[in-house]
C-alpha cells in the first residue's frame, strides 16, 4: 500500500511516500505564491520520480499552509503534530525537537510514544528562522547552503544583537563596512539564530534526546551553535530533515487507513 503526506512550508514544499517497507520516495521543492499549485507540484514530482499515479495513493495527509484545501489530500493535521510523528519514527528517541521553518520556529515535546506534549511558537516575526539567513545570505552576496560552510571557518563570531532581521541586515553591511570577515559574521549569525531558538526552548523546557527538523537543519554551523547554547547535543534522524513534517503527514496517513479499515470491519461484523 502507498500512504502519502505533502508538507507546503513558507519556503519549501515536501512530499514523501510511504510503502510497506519504509520510505519509498520524498521530493522537496521551492514553492510558488499558491499553496495549493505547490502541494500539486511537489506530489506530482515523488509520483513521477516513483513511477506512480495519484490513483496509487490509498490515503493521503496534508499539512503546512493552505493544508484544509489540497483537494486530492483525504485529511489535514498540524506541522506541529506531524514533525513531532516524523521525528519519532525516524528516532524513537527523541522527546525534544526544533523545528526552524522558513518563516517560523517551533519547540516540540513528545512522549515516548511519539504523541504532543507540549508546544511554543514564533511565528510573529522571522527572526531565528529561514528568511533570517536567507536576508543575511543576500546581503552578503551568498546563496543561503552556503552560511554553513563559512560559519564553520570563523574563528572571532561578530555580536549581532538586533532581534529584527531588518536591522540584523544593516548590520551585517556595517561589520563589513568594518572589515570583518564574511566566515565571523556567519558564525556571529549562527550563535545568534542559535539564541533566539534558546528562548523557545526555555518557554517550553527540553528533554532529550532532543533533534533540529527543517532545511536550517541543514546549516551544521547553526546546529553545532545550538548544542552549545541549549546544553544539548542534537541527534541525528537518519533521514533528510527538511522531510520530517511530510514524513510525519504520511505516517498519519497510514493510522488513519488503518483505522478506517477496522472500522468498517467492526460495522459488517
Amino acid at each position: 500500500m502507498i500512504f502519502a503526506g505533502v508538507d507546503v512550508g513558507s519556503m519549501t514544499a515536501e512530499a514523501v511516500l510511504l510503502d510497506d517497507d519504509g520510505i519509498r520516495a520524498s521530493s522537496v521543492i521551492v514553492v510558488t505564491p499558491n499553496p495549493v499549485l505547490s502541494a500539486a507540484t511537489v506530489m506530482d514530482t515523488v509520483l513521477r520520480e516513483s513511477g506512480l499515479d495519484y490513483e496509487d495513493i490509498d490515503y493521503c495527509v496534508s499539512t503546512g499552509y493552505g493544508r484544509e484545501r489540497i483537494e486530492f489530500a483525504q485529511h489535514d493535521i498540524s506541522e506541529i503534530s506531524c514533525h513531532g510523528k516524523g521525528a519519532f519514527w525516524a528516532n524513537p528517541g527523541i522527546r525534544t525537537i526544533i523545528d526552524v521553518g522558513g518563516q517560523d520556529c517551533k519547540v516540540i515535546r513528545i512522549d515516548s510514544e511519539g504523541d504532543l506534549k507540549d508546544f511554543v511558537m514564533n511565528d510573529k516575526c522571522a527572526a531565528g528562522t529561514g528568511r533570517f539567513l536567507e536576508g543575511v545570505a543576500k546581503t552578503l552576496g551568498l546563496h543561503v547552503s552556503d552560511l554553513g560552510a563559512l560559519a564553520l571557518k570563523g574563528v572571532d563570531p561578530v555580536a549581532i544583537t538586533s532581534i529584527c532581521t531588518v536591522f540584523t541586515q544593516f548590520d551585517v553591511m556595517t561589520f563589513l563596512a568594518d572589515g570583518r570577515s564574511r566566515e565571523d559574521i556567519c558564525f556571529g549569525v549562527a550563535e545568534a539564530l542559535a539564541v533566539r531558538v534558546n528562548r523557545l526552548v526555555k518557554r517550553v523546557g527540553v528533554e532529550s534526546e532532543v533533534c533540529i527538523t527543517g532545511g536550517v537543519a541543514k546549516n551544521q554551523a547553526v546546529v553545532k551553535a545550538c548544542e552549545k547554547i541549549v546544553g544539548h547535543e542534537m541527534c541525528s534522524l537518519g533521514i533528510d530533515p527538511q522531510i520530517v513534517g511530510a514524513l510525519g503527514a504520511a505516517l498519519f496517513a497510514r493510522e488513519r487507513r488503518a483505522r478506517a479499515v477496522n472500522e468498517t470491519a467492526t460495522a459488517a461484523s
